[in-house]
């Protein structure tokens, strides 16, 4: 597992508007932390782009991040998983992607 890979993930069940259920999600969490830690922070992801949040990130499906459908990264929706809800690796994002994630995890923390 790496910082900027989109994997499958076990969401269990959800509450009000939380995402759940199998869903995949970006691994937010840098390289470093992964090493020394077996619970791991990602964003998840919908294809539901129609309902999309002023700051959720849109993600074109391509053959780098190998998503079905083009994709909104749910940025409030922010969660922390042991590695075992992991099922598997789908691919990867772009630079680009990764900016505009650090940008708004600076304004989500006021970093």
């Amino acid at each position: 597992m790496k910082y900027g890979e989109i994997w499958y993930i076990n969401f269990l069940e959800s509450i009000g508007h939380e995402q759940g259920k199998d869903r995949p999600a970006l691994i937010v969490q840098s390289d470093q932390q992964l090493k020394i830690t077996n619970i791991i922070t990602v964003i998840p992801l919908t294809s539901n782009i129609k309902n999309k949040h002023n700051d959720d990130i849109i993600i074109i499906k391509d053959d780098t991040n190998n998503l079905f459908y083009d994709s909104a990264l749910k940025v409030h929706h922010i969660k922390s998983f042991d590695e075992s809800r992991f099922i598997k690796r789908i691919g990867a994002v772009e630079v680009r992607v990764l900016e505009e994630v650090k940008a708004y995890l600076k304004k989500h923390f006021s970093l």
